[in-house]
């Protein structure tokens, strides 16, 4: 995982010297807080009646919240951040089974010495609102509200060469904290069971949007966290979403998340997301 983690950084490096090179012309400066709050809502339904072909009746919906607060100014920048989702589905006549659920909040602040490079300290958060089961083979629960929920502080340095792309690095703390579920934070080669882990390494957060047309924006972020125990203790997290504006309030969009910790489960772990939706832009 780790070579997967350095190819990564090495391609959006490139990206951002190649944009780098391409200096826009400059337009005078706009401080003051910039407020956005969208959410999207996007449902689907099936039902079938004497249907000789076959299938089955399924319904799914799913509602998303993104914020962002910045307040940007001649010496500093403070940034914050909020992902709220969550949906369900249904096929035939099982129960419903959660579809999406997401609570991400981050809030960065950047002094800006009025060179490329800039001292930073952040803090993120991430959760899930509703309970969490596996279904293989049985039906059993696995997480709840803030069990585990993940923190992170971190100090450091980013750089900032353009509008589309944005990385930081520094070193960090990261706890996670469970209640019942203390797998996610337990030590297997201890014969406690904790319910909370410190971890301290290195944090390297970059964040790339790029407006492909008039409609499409694309817009990633790739976090990795490298604990100082050894170069084999990795975790990414890449997310990745192309949003197409069908209408004023008609949005299509595609997600593709990359999750890898270690702690969670040995391998990677992919989720695909296509919904086509009502989007509504609060301020």
């Amino acid at each position: 995982m780790s070579r997967l983690s350095l190819i990564t950084g090495v391609i959006l490096f490139s990206i951002s010297i190649l944009w780098a090179q391409d200096t826009p012309e400059k337009k005078a400066p706009s401080y003051g807080w910039k407020n956005t709050v969208v959410g999207d809502l996007n449902f689907t339904q099936n039902a079938f009646t004497d249907w000789k072909q076959g299938g089955e009746n399924s319904w799914s919906w799913a509602a998303n919240l993104n914020a962002k607060f910045e307040n940007d100014q001649e010496k500093y920048n403070w940034s914050n951040s909020g992902r709220f989702a969550f949906g369900q589905s249904q096929v035939g006549d099982a129960a419903a089974r959660k579809a999406a659920d997401e609570i991400k909040l981050e809030s960065v602040f950047t002094y800006k010495l009025g060179v490329l490079i800039n001292p930073y300290v952040s803090g993120t958060m991430t959760s899930q609102f509703a309970k969490g089961y596996s279904y293989d083979p049985v039906k059993t629960e696995v997480s709840d509200l803030f069990d585990p929920a993940y923190f992170t502080e971190s100090a450091g340095v980013g750089i900032k060469p353009n509008d589309h792309i944005k990385t930081r690095l520094g070193a960090a703390f990261k706890q996670t904290v469970t209640s019942r579920f203390t797998n996610y934070a337990d030590d297997p080669a201890t014969a406690e069971v904790e319910s909370f882990k410190n971890e301290f390494g290195a944090e390297s957060v970059t964040d790339y949007n790029f407006k492909v047309s008039e409609r499409i924006i694309y817009e990633g972020k790739l976090q990795i966290f490298s604990n100082f125990k050894g170069v084999d203790v990795i975790d990414v997290d890449w997310d990745n979403t192309f949003s197409a504006q069908v209408s004023e309030i008609i949005k299509l969009s595609f997600n593709l998340r990359l999750l890898y910790d270690k702690d969670i489960y040995y391998k990677r772990q992919l989720k695909q997301t296509l919904a086509v939706g009502l989007s509504y832009t609060f301020i």
